[in-house]
C-alpha cells in the first residue's frame, strides 16, 4: 500500500476517494475494497474510521453539503443577489464552481448524483440551492435590476433548472461542444451566451469577453 503524501488525515484521504469513486461510478456500486485501494489503505481501515459504506456515504454527503455552502456563503452574502445578477461577478451557479473548483474535482459529477438521489441530502441541497435563486430574484427586483415575472417561484425555479441542467448534461454537451462546459474555456464560451440571454432574451447580441472572461 502506498503512504498517504498529502498534509490530510486518512480519513480525509478515504473520504475524498470515495467522493471520486462515487461520483465516477455511483455509490451502489462501489465497494469499500475499491474505497481503500483507491486511499492506499486497508479495508478494515476504512471501516473502523465510518463503521461502513453507508456510513463514508453520509459523511461524504455532508462533506459535500458543507463545501457548496461555505461557497454560498462566500459569494452571495445576505440576500443571494450575486447569484443571479451578471454585474455582481458570479453571474450562475456554474459559473460559480468555475471559479471555485479545480476542473478534475469529484464535487459536480458527485452533485449531479446526489440531486438525482431519493435522499435526505439531496433534497436538502436542492431547497437550498432554490432558497438561494429566490432570494436572488427577489433582491434583483427589489433593486429593479429584474423583473419578478408573474409567478416568482416558477421563475426562480426556472432559473435554477437552466443552471443545473449544465451538470446533468454535461458529459452530453462536452460531447456535441467539443469542451467541457465546467472546465475555465468552457465557460469562456458558455457564460457571454447564457448571460446575453437572460439579459436580453434570445434576439440578444453577446457582448465580447474583456479580459478573463472568469
Amino acid at each position: 500500500m502506498r503512504s498517504i503524501r498529502d498534509d490530510r488525515t486518512t480519513r480525509a484521504v478515504i473520504r475524498d476517494e470515495a467522493l471520486r469513486l462515487f461520483a465516477a461510478h455511483g455509490p451502489e456500486t462501489v465497494t469499500v475494497r475499491q474505497i481503500a485501494a483507491a486511499a492506499g489503505v486497508s479495508a478494515g481501515l476504512v471501516t473502523h474510521h465510518f463503521g461502513s459504506k453507508e456510513g463514508l456515504r453520509q459523511e461524504a454527503d455532508q462533506y459535500v453539503l458543507d463545501v457548496f455552502e461555505a461557497m454560498f456563503g462566500e459569494l452571495t452574502g445576505d440576500g443571494g443577489a450575486e447569484l443571479l445578477d451578471p454585474g455582481a461577478g458570479a453571474g450562475s451557479l456554474s459559473e460559480m464552481f468555475a471559479r471555485h473548483l479545480p476542473d478534475d474535482s469529484p464535487l459536480p459529477g458527485y452533485l449531479r448524483r446526489l440531486l438525482m438521489s431519493d435522499t435526505d441530502a439531496g433534497r436538502l441541497l436542492f431547497r437550498r440551492l432554490y432558497d438561494l435563486s429566490r432570494n436572488g430574484l427577489d433582491s434583483l427586483s427589489t433593486a429593479g435590476l429584474a423583473a419578478p415575472g408573474r409567478d416568482p417561484a416558477v421563475r426562480a425555479a426556472l432559473l435554477l433548472a437552466n443552471d443545473l441542467a449544465l451538470f446533468l448534461l454535461r458529459d452530453r454537451l462536452t460531447e456535441v461542444l467539443g469542451t467541457d462546459p465546467l472546465s475555465a474555456d468552457g465557460m469562456t464560451r458558455w457564460a457571454p451566451e447564457m448571460l446575453s440571454i437572460y439579459a436580453g432574451g434570445l434576439n440578444a447580441i453577446p457582448t465580447e469577453p474583456q479580459g478573463d472572461a472568469l
